[in-house]
């Protein structure tokens, strides 16, 4: 299957090469009516989202309100997974399959705020959304795989009212999401727009998991489920006020709050274990875990030009938010008696203010100069306690999991400055340059018990776009990128707590050495940012009915990396025995290489020969090929943390003409592979595979009714952790579910 479907991808877009010169020789050679005089047409097409990305100074994709409206989604990860490039795995988004600390997520120009989900907004109060895989000078250099920037709605030309309403169903019941949306202009120049919304999720996840631990003497097997569901909301106000001519004042809301709660059970038998071992023949688990997330943040921003010359962008924001959380496990023997209970509760608060500044004038006809500074400050506060009852003690109490360690509080702050340069140069009618240089600095301070360090990382970043016309007048673009980015540790990596493997007891006479397999982890404020030196190719063809064919080669060179080292035996001040306990370190270099195909448009202009123009047929599809390798760990499969070697999005879409019905469907597919992650540890992720589907129907103007399905025909998911040379692993597989909708939207 695999062969068979990179081969089909591989060879359209030569296929594409023949469809546009037959096109070509189609418009040449076209006879013309003799003795009829034709009337000149003039045929006005609104921007695309093909468009806009033609003319952005730097490569950059731009997805817009078709895409985020087309399967009715409520989170947009599931707009997000269908997007060339990217893949979301476990809430968190990875670009050129590297993982979520690679790729940078900001919120209307800024940084998300702390403990931020995808999961967080309905894409019904998103703008447009825009992912560019090469840094730009305007903002944090902290993307070495890329940058998705979140645009919130803004305010409408004419009055808006859109009402929708939903159920979805995956587990059990159904649960409802809804959303209203209200935007107007009013006098004095004020418009505002107040998107709302409200959702529920109830999935379940059938779980299996074996283990063979100890060097190959005892080996475990669980089976069983976990139910997460929950409820949140979510409001993004935004008010523009149009001061003058070419001065505007705006104020932009966030704010979300959300209630998740998890139960699950499981049950674990011994297939055989060591003679010493201590555990029972089986145990009977379960689990509950609740909590709630909230943020809340508001931002002002004043722009204003001087002349036809000069602008001024100036910004300020402020913004909290915060989560509490439970956790309780109960541990039975398979006769029903008390074998352990554990329970881990904890809340954080943040805070967080920024103030930046942009000044940007034109020098000459054909430079743009822009200079800016920011200021970042934020601070975290944090408590955790994981206290536990031992039922097989002779004499069971609650107690602290870590004495002198639990419920010890920590707190953090994070100052973040930056300043920088850029130019904009429309060298000639062919050629365009963009050129910046940026610094920034992070300063990381922290109070707590085990955890008192103060880091310092400064990144100087230089950055060059070129973008090239072949044809002066046509709009296809060669475009060329040469940047320096970085990824700085954050916060947990760097405290010096540690987190116990608690299947190995840590206190008391029950107390064992845990495994390599298993072992502990404690942060390292000593861990210096990760740099990478990028390089980025691409050609870009634009069809002349919108259609898109993309091209494009990229190598990062990282320095600094950030991995986990191998497992040692320490002495700890936490346990009664040695443990063996892992920690991250600062690895020499890593580089990674890849080539992404991208092609979508009409299928008539696509395949002339195929397909009637007037076919009401979109196609698109993308392959992304990856290969990576991290130079102090022994090969094979020494590849970057989590990179799939490629990765296939296809779909389609069609528009009937007989009913006012759209349909389409959307597929991901990506394969197993290994990762060796360390010199004694390598993993092994299972093959993805992924359908999503949607058909809407136009019952009136303001009426319309949108079916969709996210996640059909979806493997078992999970990973394989295996010790090199040892016969002990840990696979962990769960069987998805898929996610049922239909929506009902009315525009007032």
């Amino acid at each position: 299957m695999k062969t068979p479907a990179l081969a089909s991808l591989l060879l359209l877009c030569p296929c594409l090469v023949l469809a546009q010169q037959e096109v070509d020789r189609a418009q040449n050679t076209s006879p013309t009516p003799q003795g009829n005089q034709l009337e000149r047409v003039s045929v006005t097409r609104q921007q695309t989202d093909t468009d806009l990305r033609r003319r952005e100074p730097v490569a950059k994709q731009l997805y817009g309100r078709e895409e985020l409206d087309k399967y009715g989604d409520t989170q947009l990860s599931d707009v997000l997974k269908r997007l060339p490039g990217i893949n979301v795995a476990g809430g968190q988004l990875r670009m050129r399959g590297l993982g979520g600390a690679y790729t940078q997520i900001l919120v209307n120009g800024e940084p998300a705020p702390p403990g931020f989900s995808l999961d967080n907004l309905n894409p019904a109060q998103v703008e447009r959304l825009e992912v560019t895989k090469a840094p730009t000078a305007d903002q944090s250099a902290q993307a070495i795989a890329g940058t998705l920037n979140i645009i919130l709605k803004d305010a409408p030309r004419v009055v808006q009212k859109d009402l929708r309403i939903g159920l979805a169903y995956a587990n059990e019941k159904p649960v409802i999401n809804a959303g209203f949306t209200y935007g107007d202009r009013v006098v004095g120049g004020v418009g505002f727009v107040l998107p709302i919304s409200v959702f529920q999720w109830d999935l379940r996840n059938e779980t299996e998991s074996e283990r063979v631990r100890d060097r190959g003497l005892t080996g475990l097997r669980s089976s069983g489920h976990d139910r997460p569901h929950g409820r949140g909301f979510n409001i993004s106000p935004r008010l523009n006020w149009k001061l003058g001519d070419d001065e505007t004042l705006t104020v932009q809301g966030f704010f979300v709050n959300n209630q998740f709660r998890n139960e699950g059970a499981s049950t674990t038998d011994v297939v055989f274990s060591n003679p010493g071992s201590v555990l029972p023949p089986s145990l009977l688990d379960t689990t509950r875990n609740r909590g709630t997330f909230s943020a809340q943040r508001v931002n002002l921003q004043y722009n204003n030009r001087f002349g036809e010359d000069r602008r001024i962008e100036l910004r300020a924001g402020a913004g909290s938010g915060g989560a509490d959380f439970n956790f309780d496990f109960f541990g039975r023997n398979k006769d029903g008696s008390q074998a352990i209970d554990r329970f881990t509760s904890g809340e954080n608060r943040n805070r967080n203010a920024t103030l930046s500044g942009k000044y940007s004038q034109y020098a000459g006809e054909a430079h743009t100069i822009t200079t800016g500074a920011e200021l970042e400050r934020r601070t975290r506060d944090e408590t955790r306690r994981t206290q536990q009852i031992d039922y097989r003690k002779p004499s069971p109490k609650l107690e602290d999991l870590l004495t002198g360690v639990e419920g010890q509080p920590f707190d953090a702050t994070i100052t973040r400055s930056a300043v920088y340069v850029q130019d904009e140069w429309e060298i000639s009618k062919q050629w365009s340059a963009y050129a910046g240089l940026r610094h920034e600095q992070i300063k990381t301070a922290s109070e707590g018990q085990g955890s008192q360090f103060n880091s310092t990382s400064k990144v100087t970043t230089p950055l060059l776009h070129l973008n090239f016309k072949p044809d002066p007048k046509g709009r296809d673009l060669v475009r060329a990128s040469l940047t320096r980015s970085y990824k700085a540790a954050d916060v947990q990596q760097l405290i010096a707590r540690p987190t116990v493997n608690t299947d190995y007891e840590v206190r008391g006479p029950n107390a064992r050495i845990n495994t390599e397999l298993g072992p502990d982890r404690i942060g390292n404020p000593q861990l210096k940012p990760e740099l990478a030196t990028g390089l980025d190719l691409a050609f870009e063809k634009y069809l002349p009915a919108g259609g898109l064919v993309s091209v494009g080669v990229f190598h990062r060179r990282i320095t600094n990396l950030i991995r986990t080292d191998r497992p040692r035996l320490m002495t700890v001040d936490y346990a009664d025995t040695q443990r063996w306990v892992i920690t991250q370190v600062n690895l020499a270099k890593a580089t990674t290489q890849g080539l992404e195909l991208e092609v979508k448009g009409r299928a008539g202009e696509l395949f002339p020969s195929l397909f009637e123009p007037a076919t009401n047929l979109n196609l698109r599809a993308s392959l992304n090929l990856y290969r990576s390798r991290v130079a102090d760990i022994p090969g094979p499969d020494n590849r970057l943390e989590g990179q799939q070697p490629w990765q296939l999005n296809f779909g389609a879409d069609y528009r009937l003409k007989s009913l006012p019905v759209n349909m389409g469907f959307n597929a991901q597919i990506a394969p197993e592979f290994d990762v060796r992650q360390s010199v004694l540890q390598s993993q092994t992720t299972l093959p993805a595979r992924s359908v999503d589907a949607f058909a809407a129907m136009q019952l009136s103007k303001q009426d319309s009714v949108r079916v969709s399905v996210n996640g059909l025909f979806q493997p078992k998911q999970g990973t394989r952790v295996v010790i090199v040379d040892t016969p002990d692993f840990n696979l962990n597989r769960r069987d998805p579910v898929a996610w049922w909708s239909v929506n009902w939207e009315h525009k007032f």
